[in-house]
């Protein structure tokens, strides 16, 4: 693997919409020459794009009767409050061309599920999350201070080398971590603060079948969260924040990892 994010599920849908640019596209399509049951997906998907925007091109084709054009609704307007529901046919008219962007691609998280076990250690993630950032007296079992201690206990007890990534380029120094249960298994829980006291966690836990997933997100109860599988470990970023602020958090705790190859050499 290399220090690029892997290909999510925001790549795959950009690709049925031909949106990528010309460096993503390229490893889209190595990704999907490598994974054929995806690649054989995202076609089913085009076609269905293909055929939806056929069915919907005669709309697009229709000229906009004279009574909705803007200049004669805004004429209208001047003359009479009645004119709203003109107006609001007209959107609705300019709603359809949008149909065969927006519509004619799906959304591919919707049609693309996550596993059961990915979307159950999410859930304890955020509910973790929850549950310990407001905590102000006793948010963490060990704190930054013993962070030595704090990483290899937490490793020993999950059973694979871990390690608390240094987030202060984005605005986040670590407060300490905790050990918690999720589903019989050992599970660690990383926790930052910004300077505003904003909170957010890095929870982790051993386990998945696969060697490596892209980002899944998803968002719950004003928690949103980035899940991710890598070298045999659970890898869940929860914040309160939107999907835009948490993205470049989870990429830079996936690159550090990948620059240092190996959780058990350490914080970069």
């Amino acid at each position: 693997m290399t220090g690029e994010r892997p290909i999510g599920e925001d790549d795959l849908q950009a690709y049925v919409d031909e949106r990528l640019s010309p460096s993503r596209l390229e490893a889209v399509k190595a990704y999907l020459t490598d994974h054929p049951a995806t690649a054989e997906q995202v076609e089913r998907e085009i076609a269905h794009r293909d055929a939806l925007r056929m069915r919907l091109a005669f709309k697009a084709q229709e000229p906009i009767p004279s009574r909705l054009r803007i200049a004669n609704l805004v004429a209208a307007r001047r003359r009479s409050p009645l004119a709203r529901p003109a107006a609001y046919a007209a959107l609705a008219w300019l709603a359809i061309g949008g149909i065969l962007g927006t519509w004619g691609g799906v959304w591919w998280a919707s049609r693309q599920p996550m596993q059961a076990e990915a979307m159950s250690v999410a859930d304890n993630a955020i509910a973790a999350h929850r549950i310990y950032v407001g905590e102000r007296l006793h948010p963490v079992e060990v704190p930054a201070d013993q962070e030595a201690h704090l990483v290899q206990w937490l490793s020993r007890r999950v059973g694979k080398p871990l390690t608390a990534p240094n987030l202060n380029a984005q605005g986040y120094h670590l407060i300490g971590g905790r050990l918690l249960p999720d589903g019989g298994e050992a599970a660690a829980q990383f926790m930052y603060e910004d300077a505003g006291g904003s909170r957010l966690t890095l929870y982790a836990r051993s386990g998945g079948n696969e060697a490596q997933t892209s980002f899944r997100f998803e968002e719950k109860g004003g928690v949103s969260a980035f899940s991710w599988i890598d070298k045999g470990l659970s890898y869940v970023v929860s914040a309160k924040a939107d999907r835009t602020q948490l993205l470049p958090i989870a990429e830079a705790i996936y690159k550090q990892f990948e620059a240092t190859g190996d959780p058990a050499k350490g914080r970069l």
